[in-house]
């Protein structure tokens, strides 16, 4: 697990391991090894044995963004490892500290323009959906943001709630439960539909900023190396558990997509994802701060 425990990636990773070692019949640990924005942890898993007893919970950052924004990354997604199972896509939430005068997105552009220095906003760390999602959001609205990167979302969401940070951007699965507590505001969705979890809130083209489209998404990988046999293993088990109508549930009630993608789609799709997020960083200029 390459973020802290608390936030979306985590979550999904303790919901699957738990259903995926029933059926193993032995233990599943999540193992917690965060830094530079999935950085470490994925690096980690990329140059363990290939056995199989080693998996990582990849996500859209360190596997499909983070090669094009980190100039020295010490693994290639695409060399060093070797896709599993896509679990779910999940759209992210754009929130603020309800004490924020501001109830529409264009209410935060207007304020954030009176303001006399840049409004911060925290994400989950450098590198991952959220950081593009808040730097796409700043360049079509024309609006001066600081990033601030936490480690993992969990510290990023208990700053934006005490009002250290007024805005965040942030995966749906950790950051529903809060907007539904009133323990923060969502303005706006970045999907291109809106979420039957919060039907109310619009997504960001319904909110004025046209063509805006950022969605997050998980998966399973292993060393590149591991044998075929294992793969498939590993594959089918896990189709097993997405299939489970308790675990579908809850990740349905978390705000994501199942997707079930085996080792060729899910290669696939990591390989176009790669070629989109690497077309935005360069075209936009985004860097690591």
């Amino acid at each position: 697990m390459p973020y802290p425990p608390g936030g979306s990636t985590d979550m999904l990773a303790r919901i699957v391991g738990q259903k995926l070692g029933e059926r193993l019949r032995q233990p599943v640990v999540v193992e917690n090894k965060a830094g530079a924005g999935g950085n470490v942890g994925t690096d980690y898993v990329a140059k363990q044995p290939a056995d199989g007893y080693t998996i990582v919970m990849g996500n859209i950052g360190p596997i499909a963004i983070n090669p094009s924004l980190y100039p020295d990354l010490p693994y290639s997604p695409l060399r060093d490892l070797a896709p599993v199972t896509m679990l779910m896509a999940v759209p992210n939430l754009l929130v603020v500290n309800p004490a924020l005068p501001v109830h529409s997105v264009q209410e935060l552009v207007d304020y954030g323009k009176r303001q006399p220095a840049p409004l911060s906003y925290a994400t989950p760390g450098a590198g991952t959906s959220l950081h593009l999602a808040g730097e796409l959001f700043a360049t079509t609205a024309g609006l001066r943001l600081t990033h601030v990167p936490y480690k993992g979302s969990a510290p990023g969401l208990n700053d934006t709630m005490a009002g250290h940070v007024p805005l965040m951007f942030d995966n749906m699965p950790s950051a529903l439960p809060l907007v539904k507590a009133g323990k923060l505001r969502a303005l706006a969705i970045t999907s291109a539909q809106r979420s039957p979890q919060l039907p109310d809130v619009p997504t960001m083209a319904e909110a004025g900023l046209r063509g805006y489209e950022i969605a997050g998404w998980f998966g399973v990988l292993v060393p590149a190396a591991t044998p075929r046999p294992i793969v498939a293993r590993l594959d089918a088990e896990l189709q097993a558990v997405l299939n489970l109508p308790d675990v579908r549930r809850k990740l349905e009630e978390m705000g994501g997509i199942v997707s079930g993608a085996g080792p060729q789609p899910f290669g696939r799709y990591i390989e176009a994802e790669a070629r989109k997020w690497g077309t935005l960083v360069h075209s936009a200029n985004i860097t690591i701060q």
